[in-house]
């Protein structure tokens, strides 16, 4: 079969949006969301992160993190301290931390069935072709 640019954009916009679906729905039974887990991510990841940096990462606009940052905050997942001069930095609580490895758990459990029906070679195959439109 031969697909068009607009049938592989469709196919790459609905495998994102079963994950995003499946994702949020296995990460409800630990009380946050996708968007909330990918911030807790992030930040564990980038430590000292611009808030801007932090934003793009976790694919949000700033306003939309500093948002999310401030429940974050809010639910003690998160924690602000001063970095040189006027950079504040964020870094995860115990209980945030606690949230993201369970999280992991259940986000890498969707990820696996998700791409259960590709073999090993396929997988690479799809990763290396996704990592070249992203070059």
């Amino acid at each position: 079969m031969r697909y068009t640019s607009e049938d592989v954009g469709l196919l790459i916009k609905t495998t994102q949006y079963r994950h995003h679906r499946g994702l949020d729905a296995s990460l409800a039974a630990t009380g946050i969301s996708l968007v909330q887990w990918s911030a807790l991510r992030e930040i564990e990841r980038n430590p000292g992160a611009s808030m801007h940096r932090l934003a793009e990462l976790s694919f949000n606009s700033d306003q939309a993190f500093g948002t999310l940052t401030a429940r974050l905050l809010r639910v003690g997942l998160i924690e602000r301290f001063q970095g040189p001069g006027r950079v504040t930095h964020h870094r995860l609580t115990p209980r945030g931390t606690e949230l993201l490895r369970e999280g992991r758990k259940r986000v890498m459990k969707v990820l696996v069935l998700s791409f259960a029906s590709l073999d090993e070679k396929e997988r690479d195959m799809l990763g290396t072709l996704l990592a070249k439109l992203l070059t």
